[in-house]
């Protein structure tokens, strides 16, 4: 038998490692953001990032790592020493799901548009195609800022990032 961890390339390994994540998930309030392998001081990185509809727990995090371990070790999948990470994304990871932008809404944006411009506003709502912001437009000498809703198609937008607000 050929141990498995002899795949044709790092791009099939990286599915299946994400078909093994997903089985193992906490529950439907948990996805997946991103699977990411890299190099660490000689060693490969298996960084996964979970989040959560409602918020990711350490307690998640940890039973992830050791069911997604164990079954990597079982199935031989990685054939070198490697670490393993599972967190949640930082407050400066860009959102990169549907989902990501559903569970902020109501929360302040930044979003850099395809074209360079930059556009800072409150989520209102997500669709399939993108997003509604409420976007403050500047005054003019004497007048009162004004605020307007704008609509962004996912495909011009580069990176879109949640603003921590200390108010």
């Amino acid at each position: 038998m050929v141990p498995s961890f002899i795949m044709h390339t790092m791009t099939e390994l990286k599915q299946a490692i994400e078909e093994i994540v997903e089985k193992h998930l906490p529950d439907e309030n948990h996805f997946i953001v991103e699977v990411k392998m890299s190099e660490k001081s000689g060693k490969k990185l298996l960084n996964i990032l979970l989040d959560a509809d409602e918020g990711v727990t350490i307690r998640a995090c940890a039973k992830l790592s050791r069911a997604v371990s164990e079954e990597l070790e079982a199935k031989e999948m990685m054939p070198e020493a490697y670490i393993l990470e599972v967190s949640s994304p930082g407050l400066d990871f860009p959102l990169s799901s549907r989902r990501q932008f559903q569970k902020n809404i109501n929360r302040e944006l930044k979003i850099s548009l395809t074209s360079g411009e930059e556009i800072e506003g409150k989520l209102l709502e997500v669709s399939e195609t993108g997003v509604k912001l409420l976007v403050k437009k500047k005054k003019e000498k004497g007048k009162k800022a004004t605020e307007e809703e704008i609509s962004l198609p996912f495909e011009e937008m580069k990176k879109s990032i949640v603003q921590v607000s200390f108010k």
